[in-house]
């Protein structure tokens, strides 16, 4: 569920809500099992909040539909929260948790070849030097060279405006991930 950074920062380890693969379990869930799941989904604390103080969801609509409020309710402290515990694109998340292994499906097309890598890599940097947090973009169904131009792309924004993208691709994101979570496609 949370990566390790994330379950680390809430100090909470053990079950991390493996039990929940649907919308009823989450419902039902104990608050700590149902953050512990949620925070894999996004790892801002007050996402998670306003989301356990939402439920009971009837479907996944609504799940989303209060997700992205919740999300555009976010000072950029919280969205900073979350981007923090994304890995940077192109990098192979370590660990076993449920948001490792989602971000490596995710990213399993940003695998290049060793130039395309060193490309990806350097762009990275640059992209952190500007902005000051990593490269986020949904990168499901994206192939690298989609992911390097519209890096790049992105290079050219100024803050407010990468700010915009930036919270668009977590929503897209944490849309994608509660889908898994619930075991139903966003």
């Amino acid at each position: 569920m949370p990566g390790v950074a994330a379950c680390a920062r809430s100090g909470k380890t053990g079950r991390v809500g493996a039990e929940i693969n649907s919308l009823e379990l989450l419902n039902a869930a104990e608050p700590a099992d149902a953050e512990h799941a949620l925070l894999a989904c996004c790892a801002s604390r007050r996402w998670a909040d306003e989301m356990l103080a939402r439920r009971p969801y009837p479907d996944l609509d609504l799940l989303l539909l209060v997700s992205g409020a919740a999300l555009e309710g976010l000072d950029w402290a919280g969205v900073r929260e979350a981007l923090d515990a994304h890995p940077r694109i192109g990098d192979r998340p370590a660990g076993a948790g449920t948001e490792a292994t989602w971000s490596r499906d995710e990213q399993a097309a940003a695998g290049t070849d060793e130039s395309g890598g060193a490309e990806l890599r350097a762009a990275n940097v640059e992209y952190e030097d500007r902005f000051g947090h990593v490269f986020l973009i949904c990168a499901t169904g994206r192939s690298a060279p989609e992911i390097l131009a519209a890096l790049r792309e992105r290079l050219g924004h100024d803050e407010e405006t990468e700010r915009e993208v930036v919270r668009a691709e977590l929503a897209a994101i944490v849309a994608l991930r509660l889908g898994k979570l619930v075991g139903e496609r966003a």
